[in-house]
């Protein structure tokens, strides 16, 4: 599985932007798949996760009520909606997919290259 992300940009605070990360590969809809996210100085931290069918969903505290993830395993694409975004959700965003897939990065064996967000206050 081949994954790449892409979508991000520059966005005031309080706007929105869309993330999407597209797979390559026939088994990605048996993936649950995740975003996480790496600000300047910071660990990777884990943002959002969904099931390989897409009816459970799991979000950090941190951007549960703005954030949505979605996937249409149909196009083998998953998405990050991303509403009423702040100035300290700047960061790198990874998309990944893994067998086991849950809160830990460690969990997920595919990742995307990447794609900066950034959030002008």
């Amino acid at each position: 599985v081949q994954l790449q992300a892409s979508g991000g940009g520059l966005v005031q605070a309080g706007g929105s932007l869309r993330l999407s990360c597209a797979a390559s590969g026939r088994t990605f809809s048996r993936y649950p798949t995740a975003w996480f996210r790496q600000a300047p100085g910071k660990e990777r931290e884990f943002v959002a996760s969904i099931n390989w069918s897409g009816d459970l969903t799991n979000y950090a505290n941190s951007v549960k009520g703005r954030f949505t993830i979605s996937r249409d395993n149909a196009k083998n694409s998953v998405h990050l909606q991303m509403n009423s975004l702040k100035f300290e959700d700047t960061a790198v965003y990874y998309c990944a997919a893994g067998v086991y897939g849950n809160t830990n990065e460690n969990a997920y064996e595919y990742w995307g290259q990447g794609t900066q967000v950034t959030v002008s206050s």
